[in-house]
């Protein structure tokens, strides 16, 4: 390994802000100018692409930025061109050439995309790799995957796409980004992205010394040679593999300082796949003449984290990145994108970017509407019981009219509960959302929408998420979905709104783990 240490002792590590402030300096305030109208035409396939049959890409940026749309024919152009050149492509690329911007989730964030790529540079001077996961979660995927798409057609070789755990059927269709390319486009657009998404290669080599991968190793995997036999041109299984493993495996929660000498336990947080451990990865990197990994797949709240450090390289064997920034709209993380230059590392940091509004899970205006609806109902309501008959007016039994009197009462009181809670659903519709995913048991606590507005602020305000927080209640969404999780979300599309609590089947757990035999491996 004599190369590797020799290779080591020119990389460092070091940190930037994508935003500038000085020492002493109150931060600005954000200054929101008015809203530009929406793009009535769609772009056309001779709007996009040049005489070269190369996309526009600032033509394309600036269309999309304002939410405009493609022709059909034109967004099916773009994506098949770049399935094309994904399909030549190995298994394991090789980007040897600096300077090399390693960027992690993107998630649907196409504006904060649109951030990573002025921080990181021109495609003309810089090279960009990208560990995967472009889709669901976000509410602008199909543009993400339209752009990224359209700087692999103007230079394969300077940006690299890896395939995420995101890139496939069953979690699409569980999470938003079927129905986002169905509301903005058409069932074809989304079945030409899984055609793509399947040509997607699996992992990277970096300079000869970063393996970059969406999630991590496998047991099945010895040398990075194994990664080229894999069939990767379909869907990944729900009951893992080897293919499977690369895009969902995790590192162990206590890395580095576990208590076991097993290489590989079952994931239970994902429900598929692996949890790999300190030691695999130092023997994984030293059976290849590797530095260190490179991944994504994990929000971090400073947008990367640095793992323990190997005893023969001194330099760490593991690295997160995640690129996504204040991740659903709930994390408030930062996001970061790893420079590669002259063997030097550098994270660079950035905050999330204001973007428009969309209707949660691309709800219309008419299942939005409901509940106003319902507020009109109930207010008729309230004034047709407060009519009462002549009968009632006029009965000479005093005990029975005191009865049907306080029954009248009892209803009007009724009916005039439900109306405050439909006026404080119209009105704050958003955030009982946002709280009813925060609890435990998805539901509001008993009595907060009869206190109004105030009583929802107040819980907002103890349900303030920390960024651990986030995680904790949202791990459910980071699970592999089950066949009956995704007809049941299909029902239900309104309850995407909010992460929700996943039950029925779950995937057992992988078999045969591989102990800590590496020394005796062949």
């Amino acid at each position: 390994m004599s190369g590797v240490s020799k290779k080591s002792s020119k990389n460092s590590v070091n940190t930037s802000s994508g935003a500038s402030s000085s020492p002493g300096k109150k931060k600005a305030e954000l200054v929101y100018s008015p809203a530009k109208p929406i793009p009535r035409r769609r772009l056309t396939i001779s709007d996009i692409f040049d005489r070269r049959d190369k996309p526009r890409i600032d033509v394309l940026k600036s269309h999309i930025k304002l939410e405009g749309v493609l022709e059909e024919e034109a967004a099916l152009k773009l994506i098949r061109m770049g399935t094309a050149l994904l399909k030549k492509e190995p298994n394991v690329l090789h980007m040897d050439a600096d300077p090399v911007v390693v960027c992690g989730d993107i998630h649907g964030q196409f504006y904060d995309l649109l951030r990573l790529l002025d921080l990181g540079g021109p495609i003309d001077n810089t090279q960009y790799l990208f560990l995967g996961d472009y889709v669901d979660r976000g509410m602008f995927s199909i543009e993400c995957v339209l752009l990224l798409w359209a700087l692999k057609i103007t230079a394969p070789p300077r940006v690299l796409l890896l395939r995420g755990n995101h890139e496939c059927r069953h979690l699409t269709e569980f999470f938003s980004f079927k129905r986002e390319c169905s509301v903005k486009y058409s069932v074809r657009v989304y079945d030409a992205c899984m055609e793509s998404f399947d040509a997607l290669p699996l992992a990277c080599i970096l300079n000869k010394q970063f393996l970059c991968v969406h999630g991590g190793l496998s047991p099945n995997i010895h040398v990075v040679d194994d990664i080229n036999k894999l069939h990767r041109f379909t869907e990944p299984s729900r009951q893992g593999g080897p293919m499977s493993d690369l895009l969902w495996s995790d590192p162990t929660k206590d890395f580095g300082e576990e208590k076991t000498d097993e290489f590989f336990l079952h994931n239970s947080a994902r429900k598929i796949s692996y949890y790999y451990s300190f030691k695999a990865v130092c023997e994984f990197l030293k059976h290849n003449n590797l530095l260190s990994v490179i991944r994504g797949h994990e929000a971090q709240v400073a947008g990367y984290r640095m793992y323990r450090k190997c005893t023969f390289s001194k330099f760490p064997v593991l690295i997160t990145i995640f690129s996504a920034p204040n991740y659903c709209d709930l994390y408030h993380n930062k996001a970061v994108i790893l420079c590669y230059i002259n063997g030097s590392i550098t994270i660079k940091t950035f905050t999330e970017s204001p973007h428009p509004y969309w209707l949660p899970q691309f709800q219309d205006g008419f299942t939005w509407s409901l509940p106003f609806a319902a507020k009109s109902v109930s207010n008729m309501l309230v004034l047709l019981l407060k009519v009462c008959t002549r009968e009632e007016l006029y009965l000479d039994d005093a005990d029975e009219h005191d009865r049907r009197k306080d029954e009248i009462r009892k209803k009007i009181i009724a009916v005039g509960k439900w109306s405050r809670y439909y006026n404080v659903l119209c009105e704050e519709k958003e955030l009982v959302l946002k709280l009813k995913g925060l609890q435990d048991d998805k539901k509001l606590p008993q009595g907060i929408l009869s206190g109004g507005k105030d009583s929802l602020n107040l819980l907002k305000r103890e349900k303030r998420l920390s960024f651990q927080e986030a995680r904790e209640f949202d791990l459910n969404n980071e699970q592999m979905p089950t066949p009956a999780n995704n007809a049941s979300r299909a029902k239900s599309p309104s309850s995407m709104n909010t992460p929700s609590q996943r039950t029925g089947h779950r995937s057992p757990a992988p078999s045969n783990p591989r102990k800590s035999e590496g020394p005796k491996r062949k």
